[in-house]
């Protein structure tokens, strides 16, 4: 492991729970910005207690880091401005911090694919914005950004329903039936962030990444891959385009009320009906060796979700 001190947002997420794991099995000396925690954790990760809006954190995140590695971001929210306070103003404020650090050499920023499509939504537009306050603030900070596409795996709340209906055999298609879609196996992205930090410093790049299955997968090949693996039928059923939409704007309105943060708003629609969200794997591999091992069909065979 060529990288010395690392330093992590996201820590208690999804794929940052995961990151974490691997990074501290494999000894690198970590730090993890943490809301509710602080102290050495017994696997060797040095907890710094705060968030991307506490400027005094980040900079004790930082401090004689010589990596930083962006994993923290915002999913869920009302509106433009749940999205940019995390996505793009704590992600430059993080990149302020590791530029001012004097320290940090290499910056990563978890991003989304969702980010080459910023008029989709308020999230997308985020990350493609996250993106580019990074990259002007970087100053002699090498900055590599990942655009995973839709990642699942252990402790994934988002697509695991999916995949449980499917083993059950119904799968409920939320968009045109010509969709197609990609999904990444969360050991894989990880895998891909171990060979980034093995890797020779780099020039800034853009990588998409997604499970290398060509072309993507259509509704009709996620319930052809179930129907195999459960040696049964999978029926399907269509959500019309009008009642999702209407779901959505509902859903909306009642979160002003509840001030919970929906997931489904009608930029969700949007980016659930978008026609193609495949991509290729061909710049990655070809800077840092990397290919992805876990197909869906595979995940869902051994229950990898």
């Amino acid at each position: 492991m060529s990288a010395r001190v690392v330093s992590l947002t996201g820590a208690t997420g999804f794929i940052g729970s995961v990151l974490r794991q691997q990074l501290a099995a494999c000894g690198v000396e970590l730090r993890a910005l943490g809301r509710d925690k602080s102290g050495t954790a017994a696997d060797g990760t040095q907890w710094i207690r705060g968030t991307l809006e506490d400027e005094q954190a980040l900079v004790k995140l930082t401090h004689g880091a010589h990596v930083v590695i962006h994993c923290a971001g915002r999913v869920r929210g009302r509106d433009a401005r749940d999205f940019d306070s995390v996505n793009v103003q704590g992600s430059k404020r993080l990149m302020d911090a590791a530029r001012l650090s004097g320290s940090c050499e290499r910056f990563l920023l978890m991003s989304s694919l969702a980010a080459r499509h910023p008029t989709l939504s308020w999230y997308a537009a985020s990350k493609s914005e996250g993106e580019r306050q990074v990259t002007a603030a970087a100053g002699a900070v090498a900055v590599s950004i990942f655009r995973p596409t839709a990642v699942y795996g252990p402790g994934d709340r988002e697509l695991r329903p999916l995949f449980d209906w499917l083993l059950r055999g119904w799968l409920v298609t939320l968009g045109p039936g010509h969709s197609l879609l990609s999904f990444l196996h969360v050991y894989d992205l990880v895998e891909a962030v171990m060979q980034w930090l093995d890797a020779p410093a780099m020039h800034a790049q853009t990588f998409e990444l997604c499970d290398g299955r060509p072309q993507g997968y259509s509704w009709a090949s996620l319930a052809g891959i179930a129907s195999d693996v459960r040696h049964g039928p999978v029926r399907q059923a269509t959500v019309p385009a009008a009642l999702l939409k209407g779901l959505a704007r509902a859903n909306l309105a009642l979160s002003h009320f509840t001030r919970r943060a929906p997931m489904l708003t009608p930029g969700k629609v949007n980016e659930l009906m978008h026609p193609d969200w495949t991509c290729s794997n061909a710049r990655i591999s070809a800077a840092l060796g990397w290919e992805p091992r876990i197909l869906l069909r595979q995940a869902l065979q051994d229950r990898l979700f």
